[in-house]
């Protein structure tokens, strides 16, 4: 029975990479990841040795590749699997090649690390308790909407990923489905020039209404009050 080797890699500050997470890397023979340069450079970055061959693996072809990775697990040769940043699977590729490798009979272990999902959700000031990651909206306004009100009565902070170019217009959808709530917009977590904006979904959609920021954003929003 082989192994696959789920790494979660630094989502900005390359200090966030663990020790096990370098060693873990420095021993595969084989590594899927989304961007073999931006992996490429992440070794090098970082200085790991690198034996390791690295193989595409993204949205656009994870179900083709997982079939010759799983005939490397089958041979014995240690394979890995990274995003460009944070966690595999979670609004990143992997889904499909986690699930071939435990029906195939291997095993998965997740290598921790960086991830923007807690990082926001601390980082809001918003009830931790319980909370919902729900990832990229769609980019069509029906779909979007629909999408936003499948949550409109839940008690759980949400949590989205959003693209700098859609901020303002997410807030202020969010702003009609949810009302009068509280929340956050997380810029640039761990790296220089990380902000983190925090208040009502008014003030924050007409902050946000124009332009676009630099880097990804994640979008942390209250729950309905009970």
């Amino acid at each position: 029975m082989g192994i696959l080797y789920v790494i979660a890699t630094p989502i900005g500050n390359l200090g966030d990479l663990s020790a096990r997470a370098r060693e873990c890397l420095a021993g595969l023979d084989l590594l899927a990841c989304e961007d073999t340069r931006h992996t490429g450079r992440l070794f090098a970055l970082a200085e790991i040795p690198r034996k390791a061959r690295l193989v595409a693996s993204h949205e656009h072809n994870e179900r083709e590749v997982a079939a010759g990775l799983l005939a490397k697990l089958d041979e014995g040769l240690q394979v890995g699997l990274c995003s460009d940043a944070g966690y595999p699977l979670l609004s990143d590729p992997g889904y499909p090649l986690v699930q071939a490798v435990l029906q195939a009979g291997h095993e998965v272990q997740v290598i921790p690390g960086a991830s923007a999902i807690p990082l926001a959700l601390i980082s809001s000031g918003l009830p931790p308790s319980s909370y919902t990651f729900k990832g990229f909206a769609p980019r069509k306004t029906g779909a979007r909407r629909q999408f936003l009100e499948m949550e409109s009565e839940s008690p759980h902070t949400l949590i989205f990923f959003e693209s700098p170019y859609r901020i303002g217009k997410l807030l202020a959808e969010c702003l009609q489905v949810f009302g009068a709530r509280r929340a956050a917009v997380c810029l640039e977590l761990t790296k220089q020039f990380e902000r983190v904006r925090r208040g009502s979904l008014a003030e924050l959609a007409a902050e946000f209404k124009e332009g676009k920021v630099k880097g990804e954003a994640v979008i942390v929003v209250e729950g309905k009050r009970q």
